[in-house]
């Protein structure tokens, strides 16, 4: 299955044209990957609920009340509410008895249709790069990421941090930057549109998870800039010989090395998020 997806992704990734002759819109996006590699089914049953919070008409929710110490905020993948990304969700949510939510953050607009992925066409191609101008432009969706933030604060959270993949890994490095961030901490797990530049104002303690689809230099780039950080002890960082999406809704876990991949990542969110806050984990 890894082999697949990868071999997909490398033979889509030359007919991505970024030519302007051949797209009719801007490119937002230009890692291939994402724009290639396909999710995948899974049986998971997620644990948690869903409810409206925050101005959002659709959360899912798990673990502890808001009201707790430490509470954590997902930014999923294009593929929104995938019963993978709810997983690790449940996870966190689990061992460190914190409240976590993920949020509908494409609200009013869908979720990116797994059954027009890959795009095929250029016409598909520039319908989802306006899909990435659109509901998911990072600049946009940091507002509202930092408005949960301040929400959750204001019911009693100690502690806001957010984790997100793909495109949502720009939306929280970019949140944990802004001037007056809500949040205390953020992750970004294989990120899309990686740029060294989104952390040079960072301010909040950065968990980095690349794969080997996001550009490696811009990766050495960010950990440099980000240890010589006031918390540069709270940082982490851990480069995945994966895929692009090996763990939010891309994720095959029947597949071992994919499932090892993910608890990894999991694990490593957990001990992040602890440390970050002096939760103890459990």
């Amino acid at each position: 299955m890894f082999a697949r997806l990868r071999a997909i992704a490398h033979h889509l990734a030359p007919s991505y044209s970024l030519a302007p002759a051949r797209m009719s819109t801007v490119v937002h996006n230009d890692s291939a990957a994402c724009c290639s590699i396909p999710p995948v089914k899974s049986d998971y049953t997620p644990k948690g609920s869903f409810k409206s919070y925050a101005g959002f008409n659709k959360v899912y929710v798990t673990g502890q009340p808001a009201s707790g110490n430490l509470a954590l905020i997902c930014v999923y993948d294009i593929f929104g509410f995938k019963p993978q990304t709810q997983q690790g969700a449940d996870i966190l949510a689990d061992k460190l008895n914190a409240h976590v939510i993920m949020p509908d953050f494409f609200e009013p607009a869908d979720a990116w249709p797994v059954d027009q992925f890959p795009p095929q066409t250029d016409e598909e191609k520039a319908k989802l790069q306006q899909f990435f101008g659109g509901p998911a432009n990072p600049p946009n969706n940091v507002a509202k990421l930092l408005k949960v933030g301040e929400t959750l604060k204001q019911d009693g959270a100690t502690f806001v941090g957010a984790f997100g993949f793909c495109w949502g890994g720009k939306v929280t490095i970019l949140a944990g930057s802004a001037p007056s961030t809500t949040l205390d901490a953020v992750t970004a797990t294989h990120p899309a549109m990686l740029s060294s530049a989104d952390v040079t104002e960072l301010k909040v303690p950065l968990g980095l998870y690349p794969s080997q689809d996001e550009p490696q230099d811009e990766y050495k780039k960010i950990v440099e800039i980000i240890s010589k950080k006031p918390f540069a002890d709270k940082n982490d960082d851990k480069f995945y010989d994966s895929f692009h999406g090996f763990a939010a809704a891309r994720a095959d876990l029947t597949d071992p090395k994919q499932q090892k991949d993910f608890q990894d990542l999991y694990a490593r969110l957990v001990a992040f998020f602890g440390k970050a806050s002096g939760t103890h984990v459990h």
